[in-house]
């Protein structure tokens, strides 16, 4: 077993305990006898060839008024002795790119790198979708304002999204006949310089956007339907939808084990599936959450099993 625990994620202290599933991981780490250190990934660094953590020692309490304390700082090479943990949340922009390289030196020189940096890559969290066609709804990748007005009238309504997004950011609800509908292409696209995602509207969301947790490649048999508030269209939590947690159906099992074998290959331990109705909508591969809301309506530890996994 590794002998550290290094957790690359975003500033400890604003997240929120009861729905952070990083700190969930550091909790289960703990327990586990791991030595825990923290850091953001603007302290990975390279030498020689050599990828070195500027990090603190840290010990967590599940305390919502007290949850952490850090401890002394070091700085070292990343190895043998290290089960990292890359949870930082999106955008996957330059510098999130940039530390997966680093990773990989890390992994290397004998780390053990949870999700692997090449995944956190490859799989985009829009794009990623693509590889399965067959389980996702009518979907369009384009930079063009002429194919998404062409793509927003075949469908009758649609939702626009950023390819680099999270957190229901910068999603939209648009019809042909929307007055808006120029500018919200403008806005995804930034004019046209960029690419964004068109998917057909699914209905089916007032039943919630259901997220499938995946550990190793299989489906944790709960899942957290997130259903939109009065005012909004967006299921996410941090845009006001609520989390209902329910066992998983056959619909979304048939998703999960079409999907869990390519996760698999390629060294995703720990991913997230959004499903909508019986449609895949995204691949979450960088920070999947959920774990904590699922713990509690459940009585699960969903982060022993994933290092269940990882310690097998």
């Amino acid at each position: 077993m590794n002998k550290y625990l290094v957790m690359v994620m975003d500033d400890i202290a604003a997240i929120k305990v009861a729905k952070d599933t990083s700190f969930a991981l550091l909790l289960e780490a703990q327990r586990r006898g791991y030595e825990l250190r923290y850091l953001n990934e603007q302290d990975l660094f390279l030498t020689d060839g050599t990828t070195q953590a500027r990090m603190r020692g840290i010990q967590v309490m599940d305390d919502p008024d007290h949850w952490f304390e850090l401890g002394t700082e070091e700085t070292r090479p990343l190895g043998g002795d290290d089960l990292v943990m890359m949870r930082a949340d999106p955008p996957v922009d330059a510098s999130y790119l940039y530390a997966t390289y680093l990773l990989e030196r890390a992994e290397s020189a004998g780390a053990r790198v949870v999700n692997r940096p090449r995944a956190l890559r490859d799989f985009n969290e829009k794009l990623a979708i693509a590889r399965f066609p067959d389980l996702i709804p009518a979907t369009l990748v384009s930079s063009s304002a002429r194919r998404i007005r062409a793509f927003v009238e075949q469908q009758g309504k649609a939702v626009l999204k950023p390819l680099d997004g999270m957190g229901g950011r910068g999603i939209f609800m648009t019809a042909i006949d929307d007055p808006n509908l120029n500018v919200i292409i403008e806005t995804v696209t930034a004019n046209g310089a960029e690419l964004a995602m068109a998917q057909q509207f699914l209905p089916e969301i007032v039943a919630g956007d259901k997220r499938v947790l995946m550990i190793h490649g299989q489906a944790v048999p709960w899942m957290l339907a997130r259903i939109p508030g009065a005012q909004d269209f967006r299921g996410n939590l941090a845009r006001g939808g609520r989390g209902e947690g329910r066992p998983i159906g056959q619909a979304e099992r048939r998703i999960a084990e079409a999907v869990g074998p390519v996760l698999v290959e390629h060294g995703i331990t720990l991913a997230g599936l959004d499903v909508i109705g019986d449609r895949l909508t995204e691949i979450n591969v960088t920070s999947p959450t959920c774990v904590r809301e699922l713990d509690a309506q459940f009585g699960a530890n969903i982060a022993g099993d994933l290092f269940d996994a990882i310690e097998a």
